[in-house]
């Protein structure tokens, strides 16, 4: 490798202090400074040279260099402004880069995909600040956009929560919205040591292959994502109590009793118990009593 590639400590050491970078906590900066884990995440998100590769976060460009030599196309969208200038040194080597400055939760990601990529599925790939780690991924599955695969570092705790079943206490509403959408995998654990500044917590590389049809299928999508939500809102509570005494909710303590009972489950279950094919029998159950 010819060029400075900022895996390399020094090299991001250099590159921070030529621009007196200073990181913004409320950014969740935290720089990956390993060359191992980055080439784990280019060859667990499977890119080739047909892929156009959405980055979110980019940070100093360190996995966009990495990206931009896997990848056909990249383009970074980046929220701070004092990294726009850093970014444009870092990646000048590399004519197949587009920066965008901007927020990620504001950007129309399917215009992207469509000037890009022809509308075809994308590829995902980022290092995510963890303080907005859900809604960047619910944003990307819930939009609709064409999305092949989703390849973030994510706090570990996160990654867990994403790849777990019922009966785990790590199991919740973010578990099921993302095995709805997609077939999690975590493909590999990274220690605080491989970031700089170090950050308090274990990481982990999670990719999220989406799926061509959802595992279940149900008559109201949004209706069973509000009785996900309601289930887990409160989740030492029975699935019964959650249910009726949640504002998303329209339903009497009696239609509630009846929907759970229709389904086959015990009216003394909680939530954390159900699979998403019970949440979505749950779903149809309720869907028929609004006709």
């Amino acid at each position: 490798m010819a060029r400075p590639y900022l895996g390399n400590p020094k090299y991001t050491i250099e590159v921070l202090q030529k621009y007196g970078f200073v990181f913004q906590k409320r950014f969740g900066q935290n720089f990956l400074i390993d060359t191992h884990v980055l080439e784990r995440i280019i060859e667990a998100s499977e890119i080739t040279k047909d892929d156009f590769v959405l980055e979110i976060g980019p940070g100093i460009g360190t996995m966009t260099q990495y990206l931009a030599e896997a990848a056909r196309e990249v383009t970074a969208v980046e929220i701070d402004d004092a990294l726009i200038p850093i970014l444009k040194d870092t990646l000048k080597e590399w004519d197949n880069v587009t920066v965008l400055h901007g927020d990620i939760l504001k950007t129309d990601i399917r215009k992207i995909a469509d000037e890009k990529n022809q509308g075809r599925p994308i590829k995902v790939v980022a290092n995510l600040p963890y303080y907005i780690t859900t809604p960047i991924i619910m944003g990307l599955f819930e939009s609709h956009v064409p999305v092949d695969s989703i390849t973030v570092m994510v706090q570990k705790e996160v990654a867990d929560r994403m790849q777990t079943g019922p009966g785990s206490k790590d199991y919740g509403a973010l578990s099921l919205a993302v095995q709805y959408y997609a077939e999690p995998k975590i493909v590999a654990n990274v220690p605080p040591n491989c970031f700089m500044p170090r950050p308090k917590v274990g990481s982990a590389v999670i990719r999220l292959t989406r799926h061509q049809n959802p595992p279940v299928t149900t008559l109201d999508e949004k209706l069973m994502f509000r009785l996900i939500r309601a289930s887990f809102n409160q989740r030492r509570k029975t699935l019964s109590n959650s249910l009726k005494n949640s504002q998303e909710l329209p339903y009497s303590k009696e239609e509630v009793e009846a929907a759970i009972t229709e389904c086959g489950l015990p009216l003394n279950i909680r939530g954390e118990a159900l699979t998403l094919e019970q949440f979505a029998r749950l779903s149809d159950t309720f869907s028929k009593l609004n006709k």
